[in-house]
């Protein structure tokens, strides 16, 4: 096989730079390790900039988005049993919209499929060959056959676990990680949100997030140990804390009903330098990792794909490799102010086990500075709706 782009990987991040590349007539195939069906059950959030906005739009798959999404013009922080608002559309002349990944993922597979991209399912020991030279390869086995497609270039969104990263030598690779000592407990509802917009709460028990997938499933989340298991918590279990985190106005209006979905995430900031290396190039998780608050992971994918998608036209449509040359520059430059601001969120949102009595003073004090300072919340919004490519 031969294409001019291999892309692993058909999650989201994946599918968007095969769709924005073909509707450029540049050719890609895609290799997933998973089914269609497992990627498409995989739950996540579904906060997306306004630079992802215009991604999907221009990738011609933003119209069930546009009618079946939320935009939110702001969100509530909540401490001492009282909230306030952030305006987004005030502070940062922009908003931010809510629509779950699967739903996004869903048009991505449908607008592939109508204009028969290659997907290639099931796909298992891939193998990155000779990208330091101009002739890369992959292979790979399926329906217990080995395959290889010649290719230009090589792109990983295989994620954490994948092989893209682990191509790039160690010796010539630089990691820098981050391990929080909580996770997130979180349930998926099928009730109304308790409020049109996302609450994030800080409180003496810990954080809680109440957040929508749409107007009747709801996600909310509870900071927990990082060895508690999702059967250590009933659903009642589960209510119960949430409403003691939450201000009690909120927690009044709280509708409560069974899960639909029960998991743990814990919580890491990663980050590998370079995101290139010879013809491959790393995208998303693959090359780095956010907590979730703050809503970035799939936003700084997205960053990663705006980079690489106009270095490779400029290649392409115009001979210039500017774009291509720089992709690992810019975007590490974006991922790390998306890093400082998850983990500057974490920080100012959760109770860690060694925060003694000034910690927890200075927390209070930077959420108080939040409330009553315009320029704090400038700053907060500018982050949150996503800073410019």
């Amino acid at each position: 096989m031969r294409t001019q782009v291999c892309i692993i990987g058909a999650g989201p991040s994946g599918l968007l730079l095969s769709q924005l590349l073909h509707r450029k007539g540049i050719d890609t195939i895609v290799l997933e390790r998973k089914t269609k069906a497992y990627v498409l059950s995989r739950i996540r959030a579904g906060v997306l900039e306004r630079g992802f906005v215009d991604l999907m739009r221009e990738a011609g798959v933003g119209a069930r988005m546009d009618v079946e999404g939320f935009t939110h013009d702001g969100t509530l922080i909540a401490y001492d049993n009282h909230q306030f608002r952030v305006d987004f559309a005030a502070r940062a002349g922009a908003s931010v919209m809510v629509y779950g990944q699967t739903e996004l993922t869903r048009d991505l597979y449908e607008a592939r499929e109508a204009m028969d991209g290659q997907i290639l399912y099931n796909v298992d020991d891939v193998q990155i060959e000779d990208v330091t030279t101009q002739s890369p390869h992959v292979t790979f086995a399926m329906d217990g056959k080995s395959h290889r497609i010649e290719c230009d270039y090589v792109v990983g969104c295989d994620g954490f676990h994948g092989v893209s990263r682990k191509t790039i030598p160690e010796e010539k690779r630089r990691e820098y990680e981050k391990i929080y000592p909580f996770g997130w407990l979180g349930i998926l509802s099928e009730t109304p949100p308790v409020h049109h917009e996302l609450i994030y709460a800080n409180s003496d028990r810990g954080f809680a997030l109440c957040s929508m997938r749409n107007d009747n499933l709801s996600r909310y989340y509870v900071q927990c140990p990082l060895d508690h298991r999702p059967d250590d918590w009933s659903d009642a279990a589960f209510w119960e804390e949430l409403k003691r985190r939450i201000p009690d106005a909120a927690a009044d209006q709280l509708i409560t009903g069974p899960s639909i979905e029960k998991s743990i995430a814990p919580l890491r900031s990663f980050v590998t330098e370079p995101m290139r290396w010879g013809q491959l190039f790393l995208c998303g998780d693959a090359a780095h990792i956010v907590p979730p608050t703050g809503a970035k992971g799939l936003n700084t994918a997205a960053s990663d794909i705006f980079y690489l998608y106009h270095g490779m036209m400029q290649h392409y449509l115009h001979g210039e490799d500017e774009g291509l040359e720089r992709y690992s520059e810019k975007a590490l430059a974006r991922v790390w102010k998306a890093e400082r601001f998850s983990w500057w969120m974490s920080n100012l949102l959760h109770r860690y086990p060694d925060q003694g009595a000034f910690d927890r003073k200075m927390q209070l004090a930077d959420l108080a500075y939040l409330e009553q300072s315009e320029a704090a919340q400038i700053s907060m919004a500018e982050n949150y709706v996503g800073l410019p490519y």
